[in-house]
């Protein structure tokens, strides 16, 4: 599975932004996708996750009620919707998919991952 993020840019405190995972290969509805994102200086954390059949979803505190995260199987997409940004939010964000059962929140449970689209958010 190769996958290939975008979306990414800058923004106002407030604002909204999209990001897109496309993904490339076969078994692609059969992958967990997630969300990962990293400030530097700082760890890559788990953001949001979507399971493949449901599709049931998982976020991190710091962006739940503001971000939603979607799935188009048919076109091997993935998206995340980024609402209400902070400053905070500012940070490279990758996706990435898991052959995992259930959502994992840290990086090592996820096999494949995108090559990163920066976020800034501007106070």
């Amino acid at each position: 599975v190769q996958l290939q993020a975008s979306g990414g840019g800058l923004v106002q405190a407030g604002g909204s932004l999209r990001l897109s995972c496309a993904a490339s290969g076969r078994a692609f509805s059969t992958y967990v996708m997630g969300w990962f994102r990293q400030a530097p200086g700082k760890e890559r954390e788990f953001v949001a996750g979507i399971n493949w059949s449901d599709p049931s979803t998982y976020f991190a505190d710091a962006v739940k009620g503001r971000f939603t995260i979607s799935r188009d199987n048919a076109k091997k997409t993935v998206y995340l919707r980024m609402n209400s940004l902070k400053p905070e939010d500012t940070a490279v964000y990758y996706c990435a998919a898991s052959n995992r059962m259930v959502i994992p929140t840290t990086p090592f449970s996820y096999d494949y991952w995108g090559q990163g689209t920066q976020v800034t958010v501007s106070s």
